[in-house]
């Protein structure tokens, strides 16, 4: 393997060589740009999240065969005036109803024909102040956002003529003039896509502006800053074609939401990985005069760590395949994808790009060889500097020694407090909720506010309730009307193919998209059960179905909960095997597997406390855990690699208390700098207007530096040294090489 990764290194070390490496990449990046379609013009923002098979898509299936005018996505066009809706107010409504039924919009399904009524009855269907009335509008299930919002700018234009003013564009609060919001599941839909369609530029934009400023406060050069960006600018131009051909194809399903995570990954891991083998390439530097052999040196001594680490984390996002949640499951090709190439640039432009610039990467800091810098000073005239062997060196810095000389102290400490942040995870609520991930300003959160507050929230999303009655006779409307968490059922309605099956929509006086009315799922269909069986139906509980946001939410959590219990330890099983593979050792294994959990845990304690304490949040997504896991654990493992090796490769030549202490030392710089990057490309995400990825920015940017500070440079380390050659088992360790072999040390 030793004379494999030579012989790599000296290609992309070549004289010509390397102008063929880069000019390889350029021709590939520039001919899939071209032919192939980027994975941002594929994305499909409206994709189904659960399977066909899940009570709630059944349900829905049903209705739309059964009841088909009622099916459709409803949008909730709200109308407020603070001072009381006037008698002008009801007659413009009554023209844009009776506009919308003469000029339907795409997509559009059904609109009540509230132009056809008398102007007192429709004014007793405003709320019982008079000051708010909900427009109903439904779309067909095929309707896509941008036909939504393409529906909802026409609806907003026609309203500023008829209105003469558009009231679209009036503040909520305002107490003189009419206002309009739309909501419902179609105003949900059209903000999410807006929210993040328009986080995607910004936050491109923001994440290489901070990559690059924490590059350059670094290390101090404008060249070395560069050099990384350029790799993982290769990589997503390669990246984002095959992705698009892929979904061009159908083989896999993007959405805005996993792209931009996707940027985030791809700019903070890709730094990562190419600052592993650039700040080994600098130390090498100090200690070999010839750049070409202090690059084969390099590759060879780095190659292995930054390989092993990108393919922990592409395995490890690979598992999200196993995910029924759809969100959850195309994430994965993605991720991983875009890991691998990013990997491969690596490995090979990277390499190209340090042979082409040589010292001059790191000018104006521009490492060199003792003798270099005496021959330096000769040349000016000035004296030579003093280098002694003891000085030359080192035995490692203040951690170093630390570790070596306190481990089992430093155990204790960062286990303790480690623990402490973790038992704060158990006190974290979950949520489905999309709408409360928007921010308050939102139309559709807007809209919504305005129905819990002068209708009943339950009114924002009904529960559809269907059975199949064999032709008896049911108190349907009767049962569950008389349900304390009720507030208003419909007269049931009959199905269009089946007249047995019998609906009801039920109006909850609770908001319908809360783990409150989610819990009540489960008893609406033992009530609905009891009242069949009282009838004597039999089988009962086959001849139930429930459907709407609520029903899909509930789905959705129970969803959440299956593909986190299976695929968090399929994570761990992959990931452990990687490194039992490349490190040989179970017990090396199992404590590095372990410490990553615990600082898992410790992330999500910790961001809780941040997120709720703090910040005043009430819950958390209920996806956020599982992505978290995947991201952390794998890229936490990443340090954990590279430290490891570091140790491990130096145990060769020196006993092994000196290999801790100088391995932590040297791979101390590289490891902090790459995870303050890491970090504050996931700290990018708390910026955005979506609490879902703020929340998700926030717990991945703590596990990051948890790591980052705590695991790798103290945790690991002491563990380590503890254990003494045990760490190997059951290897014997590193087979020692002679004296004369030994690399000089060069402290970072």
């Amino acid at each position: 393997m030793e004379h494999l990764l030579e012989r790599l290194g000296r290609w992309f070390a070549g004289s010509k060589t390397k102008w063929i490496t880069v000019a390889v990449w350029i021709v590939l990046v520039g001919a899939l740009s071209a032919i192939w379609p980027g994975v941002n013009e594929k994305e499909d923002n409206n994709a189904a999240n659960l399977e066909a098979s899940m009570p709630s898509i059944q349900a829905q299936q049903l209705a739309e065969q059964e009841f088909p005018s009622d099916s459709g996505i409803p949008a909730l066009l709200v109308w407020q005036r603070n001072t009381g809706l006037t008698e002008q107010d009801f007659g413009s409504l009554q023209q844009l109803a009776a506009w919308l039924t003469d000029h339907p919009l795409t997509g559009q399904e059904g609109v009540p024909p509230f132009h056809q009524m008398p102007l007192p009855v429709l004014q007793k269907l405003a709320s019982e102040d008079g000051t708010a009335f909900v427009l109903p509008l439904f779309f067909s299930k095929e309707a896509d956002t941008d036909t939504l919002e393409a529906g909802m700018k026409q609806i907003r234009e026609r309203s500023a003529e008829i209105f003469g003013a558009d009231p679209f564009a009036v503040s909520i609060g305002d107490r003189e003039d009419l206002s309009a919001r739309v909501s419902g599941p179609a105003g949900i839909s059209i903000n999410a896509v807006g929210l993040f369609s328009s986080a995607d530029v910004s936050l491109l934009i923001a994440t290489v502006l901070l990559v690059l400023v924490l590059l350059l406060l670094i290390y101090r050069s404008p060249i070395l800053a560069m050099i990384p960006l350029i790799g993982v600018g290769f990589a997503y131009g390669a990246a984002s074609p095959i992705l698009g051909k892929m979904a061009d194809m159908g083989w896999i399903t993007v959405d805005s939401q996993g792209i931009s995570i996707m940027t985030v990954l791809l700019f903070g891991a890709g730094t990562d990985y190419c600052l592993f083998m650039i700040s080994r390439f600098r130390q090498v530097l100090g200690v070999e005069r010839d750049k070409t052999k202090a690059l084969v040196r390099t590759f060879k001594d780095s190659a292995g760590a930054v390989a092993m680490s990108g393919f922990t984390v592409v395995i490890a996002l690979l598992a999200l395949l196993f995910a029924k949640y759809g969100a959850v499951h195309r994430f994965a090709v993605p991720f991983s994808l875009s890991i691998l190439i990013m990997g491969a640039a690596s490995l090979t432009l990277v390499p190209a790009l340090l042979a082409i610039f040589g010292r001059g990467s790191f000018y104006p800091f521009v490492p060199r060889t003792p003798e270099m810098i005496a021959e330096r000073a000769r040349k000016k005239g000035k004296p030579v500097p003093a280098i002694s062997p003891a000085a030359a060196k080192q035995q490692g810095g203040l951690i170093g020694r630390a570790v070596t000389r306190r481990p089992c102290l430093i155990i204790a400490i960062t286990v303790i407090f480690l623990g402490a942040c973790a038992l704060n995870a158990t006190r974290i609520k979950y949520t489905v909720d999309l709408l409360s991930t928007f921010p308050e300003s939102s139309p559709s959160r807007e809209g919504f506010a305005v129905i819990g507050d002068k209708f009943t929230p339950g009114e924002l999303a009904p529960i559809k309730l269907m059975v199949n009655t064999e032709g008896k006779d049911v108190p349907l409307k009767e049962t569950f009307s008389a349900l304390a968490y009720v507030s208003k059922v419909s007269e049931a309605a009959e199905g269009s193919g089946n007249p047995d099956i019998k609906a009801i929509d039920i109006e909850l006086n609770l908001n319908p998209y809360s783990n409150e009315a989610m819990a009540l799922l489960p008893e609406l269909r033992e009530t609905a059960e009891r009242m069949l069986r009282t009838a004597g139906i039999t089988a009962p509980e086959e001849q139930v179905w429930i459907s709407g946001q609520t029903a899909t939410q509930y789905d959705t959590e129970l969803t959440n909960q299956r593909d986190t219990a299976l695929i968090i330890p399929i994570v761990i099983g992959l990931i452990a095997l990687l490194l039992l593979l490349y490190l040989r050792s179970v017990v090396a294994m199992l404590y590095l597997v372990l410490t990553v959990v615990l600082s898992y845990f410790s992330a999500l304690g910790l961001g809780w406390f941040v997120i709720h304490d703090l910040m005043g949040t009430a819950a958390i997504q209920g996806l956020i855990p599982l992505y978290a896991f995947a991201f952390l654990v794998a890229l936490g493992e990443d340090y954990n690699i590279f430290m490891i090796s570091s140790i491990w490769r130096k145990s060769r030549t020196m006993p092994l208390k000196q290999a801790i202490r100088d391995g932590v030392t040297e791979t101390g710089g590289v490891i902090t700098s790459a995870g303050l990057i890491l970090a504050g490309t996931f700290a990018v995400l708390a910026t955005l207007p979506i609490q879902a990825l703020v929340q998700f920015g926030i717990i991945s940017a703590i596990g990051i530096l948890l790591d980052t500070f705590i695991v790798r440079p103290f945790l690991v380390p002491s563990i380590t040294m503890v254990l003494g050659r045990f760490s190997f088992w059951p290897g014997r360790g590193p087979k020692r090489k002679r004296a004369e072999q030994a690399e000089p040390y060069s402290a970072s």
